[in-house]
């Protein structure tokens, strides 16, 4: 048994996403046993900065993840929203549906995670006010400027927020995930 068994996370994604940051956390949480949920916004086929496609040509569809459209999420049926950096977060805050999700499991006190550039999205849901936070260099203006609180680390949480730094903070990133949700 797996120590995220049970536990669901929707992983949402647009074009350009960090390709590692969507693909290691898709392969460490299921490892754990979580139920990993693809979201491509606005649909699929969506495709990361290195060329990784969602839906994932090689890897079959229902041993590992699903794939899900961002209407059809419910978030009472999910643990842990989680936003990949790259150039995504910057379509995905524009998206009200995103938004509107991304409140709303605030709301009922499910977890966000983000990683590198993926805190934009949580900068525009008004998320991170008071917050510790990480995130890549780039956005720490962004952050703290959204009166967060920055902290150079590879990977922090403050209740339910999980944020990370780099690609390189992938393990740390996923670590504090599963010490979260398990």
């Amino acid at each position: 048994m797996g120590k995220l068994d049970g536990k669901t996370v929707a992983i949402v994604v647009a074009n350009e996403f960090e390709d590692v940051e969507m693909l290691y956390p898709l392969l460490r949480l299921s490892e754990e046993g979580a139920k990993i949920v693809l979201v491509p916004v606005p649909g699929k086929p969506v495709k990361g900065r290195f060329g990784t496609l969602v839906p994932i040509g090689v890897m079959a569809e229902g041993r590992r993840h699903v794939l899900s459209g961002i209407e059809d999420l419910d978030p009472k049926k999910i643990d842990c929203l989680l936003f990949p950096g790259g150039f995504s977060p910057d379509s995905l805050r524009l998206n009200e549906k995103v938004l509107k999700i991304t409140k709303e499991m605030n709301r009922l006190g499910k977890f966000i995670a983000a990683i590198c550039h993926g805190p934009q999205v949580l900068i525009s849901a008004n998320l991170v006010a008071g917050k510790k936070v990480t995130s890549y260099a780039a956005v720490r203006d962004d952050l703290v400027n959204a009166r967060a609180k920055f902290v150079d680390v590879p990977a922090v949480r403050d209740g339910n927020i999980i944020t990370g730094r780099v690609p390189d903070d992938l393990p740390e990133f996923c670590q504090e995930m599963i010490k979260a949700m398990s």
